[in-house]
């Protein structure tokens, strides 16, 4: 996404800086002059590193000698995306690193008969606490209510995860939508954003952004939240009807 692109680029910003090396940033935001521009300096050679979404893949968008490709959130992207990108090098000369929490079966299948180099990261940043995880009945939500409360005062963030988007006759499962409207009724709207599937694309970056950014405590969402955008300050996630998430 968006969001997960311009925090990839505040993050190596500063790293880069120091290395003397060139950075810019491309996302479907980029229009006009702008694009052309990073375009003109990016098949000149005059950018180090070229951070950005989807609209890499664009046919315009020429490297002028692509080495290293970085793919992030993998599983987000589709075979023919991250092979267009590595096709933008000269030759087989382009080395790619594939990022993913989630690996999809063919990346399983290849890692398993040899065909890529796999590397884990096992160890947790320096000074991150252990995870507290508890259970609780569904009858004592609002005891979990009362706690979020407190949580919130001492200024955390919070996700509350459903399995659904909207609520069924079909199905007792919990719904975001539903969620969101109760917990807005008791934190206030401003306070408490929603999440899913089926909102727009910049729906769902405004809402993520305004989350990340601190403007809402409360973030009502489905799986779509599994987009590793780095959010310090959420340290709470409350999952209803774990039972049906792997």
């Amino acid at each position: 996404t968006e969001v997960l692109a311009r925090q990839h680029m505040e993050t190596i910003t500063p790293l880069a800086e120091k290395a003397g090396l060139r950075l810019a940033l491309l996302t479907g935001r980029e229009k006009g002059r702008p694009r052309k521009d990073i375009l003109d300096r990016l098949a000149a050679g005059d950018i180090d590193i070229l951070i950005g979404t989807h609209a890499l893949f664009q046919a315009d968008v020429v490297f002028h000698d692509l080495a290293f490709a970085v793919i992030d959130e993998q599983h987000r992207f589709g075979v023919h995306q991250r092979l267009s990108l590595q096709s933008k090098g000269k030759g087989a000369a382009t080395d790619v690193l594939v990022m993913t929490a989630t690996p999809i079966p063919r990346t399983l299948l290849m890692t398993h008969y040899g065909d890529l180099d796999v590397s884990k990261l096992t160890e947790k940043p320096p000074g991150r606490k252990s995870i507290i995880t508890t259970k609780s009945s569904l009858d004592r939500i609002e005891g979990v209510i009362d706690g979020i409360r407190r949580m919130l005062q001492k200024g955390a963030q919070v996700y509350w995860v459903c399995p659904l988007i909207e609520s069924s006759e079909l199905t007792e499962l919990a719904a975001a939508e539903e969620r969101h409207a109760h917990l807005s009724q008791i934190f206030g709207k401003e306070t408490v954003g929603l999440l899913h599937g089926g909102m727009s694309a910049q729906a769902k970056d405004a809402a993520m952004e305004a989350f990340a950014e601190g403007h809402l405590k409360i973030l009502v969402a489905t799986t779509v939240i599994e987009v590793g955008v780095d959010v310090p300050n959420a340290t709470i996630m409350v999952i209803e009807h774990a039972e049906r998430f792997g």
